[in-house]
């Protein structure tokens, strides 16, 4: 049973610019209502111009956080991001055997910027791995590609991945549609049981630095709280919507997003 607070154990890539990364996560479990822990991966050198650095952390200590967490804290979801190489994939596979929580796996491959952020060798272990323990899997349509040799440059071809990433053994797909052309954004959840479709008008930004790893811990958030996965994604997508639409502008390249809205909507 999941606590009603909703802890969700992120483990992902710090990102010094705070705009991804285990900095936006923690943002948006907090804001959601969540509590929020995390083993770090990597520590990336960065700003809304790129990223100009990756430092990877040993396997022996991304284990060694996770674990202190688990057996202290514990937690009722799991989100993963930037996982780098394959054998950071594979520990941390084992971690979420050990956890036996739902886990929201976002296939995380390229930053913003175009920085690279896994290894390409480890596209098949995030595959073999990562896919089926994804009580949710979020990838955009280039990871989505990268993952299943589908091309996605339409809502059928986001369809066809999605189905065959549920093939891969996903037990939920979030297929996001921000890379695919057209005057409309449709996200799309595929279950075995059927779709559901998330869409808005497309936002003329650049400020939309972070928005995957905000959506997918956003939806950790819900599940770890109990919610259903549809409500639990919807809510994730109107948060992250909203934090779009009222973007600081910050930086001069692709900016955060306002990840604390809630907060001045309360005021």
């Amino acid at each position: 049973m999941a606590n009603s607070l909703g802890r969700v154990l992120i483990i992902a890539g710090s990102d010094s610019g705070g705009g991804a990364g285990v900095q936006a996560d923690i943002k948006a479990v907090t804001m959601l209502g969540g509590y929020a822990a995390t083993a770090i991966t990597a520590i990336t050198v960065q700003n809304t111009l790129g990223v100009s650095g990756v430092h990877p952390i040993p396997l022996a200590v991304i284990d060694a956080q996770a674990r202190a967490v688990l057996d202290d804290i514990g937690a009722d979801a799991l989100k993963t991001g930037m996982l780098g190489d394959a054998a950071t994939v594979e520990a941390v596979a084992a971690i979420l055997d050990y956890a036996a929580a739902p886990a929201v796996v976002d296939p995380v491959m390229i930053a913003k910027g175009g920085a690279s952020l896994l290894a390409d060798a480890a596209i098949g272990a995030v595959r073999s791995l990562m896919i089926p323990r994804a009580a949710l899997l979020t990838p955009n349509a280039p990871e989505a590609a990268a993952l299943t040799g589908i091309g996605v440059e339409t809502l059928d071809d986001m369809r066809r991945a999605g189905e065959a990433l549920l093939g891969l053994g996903a037990r939920a797909v979030l297929m996001k549609g921000g890379h695919v052309p057209g005057d409309q954004v449709v996200d799309l959840l595929l279950t075995p049981q059927g779709e559901t479709a998330f869409e808005v008008e497309r936002i003329d930004t650049r400020h939309t630095h972070g928005t995957g790893c905000t959506l997918a811990s956003a939806c950790a958030t819900g599940l770890a709280q109990g919610l259903p996965l549809v409500e639990a994604v919807a809510r994730a997508w109107g948060y992250v919507q909203e934090a779009i639409v009222r973007a600081p502008g910050l930086g001069a390249g692709h900016g955060p997003l306002d990840h604390g809205w809630p907060l001045r909507d309360r005021r």
